[in-house]
């Protein structure tokens, strides 16, 4: 599976909303943003990215019943995001493909027979011959037409 994270690395795109340079607490899996709230810049189950912490980088759902976060105080920056719903949608429809296709996709054999016992290996993920992804993960590959709308450079 991949993380909302990885998806925003892959396009370089983080749909950030401002940047909020300070101390941070975060406990029991949550993080006290109430000072941003306060002002408007972050509600009830918008995402928001965490850069330099040391346990919790990366991008979080503010008010999530998902306990994700270390513990931990650092001085780093939280950025509001504001990820559009295709996005979403897209990130979900990647996880959906690599439940469906992951576990195919882990194995090293394309065919086998044990008759006469012989095998192909399946070309490697870093090829870049026409059975292989340019080095990309599969779900990059697969998804990449779909992905390059969202893209930063």
């Amino acid at each position: 599976m991949i993380t909302l994270t990885a998806l925003c690395r892959e396009v370089n795109n983080w749909f950030e909303r401002g940047r909020y340079h300070g101390e941070f607490h975060s406990l029991d899996g949550d993080i006290d943003l109430s000072s941003l709230e306060a002002e408007g810049a972050i509600q009830n189950g918008q995402y928001f990215r965490i850069i330099g912490s040391v346990f919790n980088d990366g991008v979080h759902q503010y008010g999530s019943t998902v306990e994700d976060l270390e513990d931990e105080t650092f001085t780093g920056i939280v950025a509001p995001m504001a990820i559009p719903q295709d996005f979403l949608a897209l990130f979900n429809e990647i996880q959906a493909w690599l439940t469906a296709y992951g576990a195919e996709l882990d194995k090293p054999y394309q065919s086998e027979s044990f008759g006469g016992y012989s095998y192909s290996l399946k070309g490697s993920l870093t090829d870049t011959g026409s059975g292989g992804s340019g080095g990309k993960e599969p779900w990059v590959a697969n998804f990449a037409s779909r992905l390059n709308r969202w893209r930063k450079l």
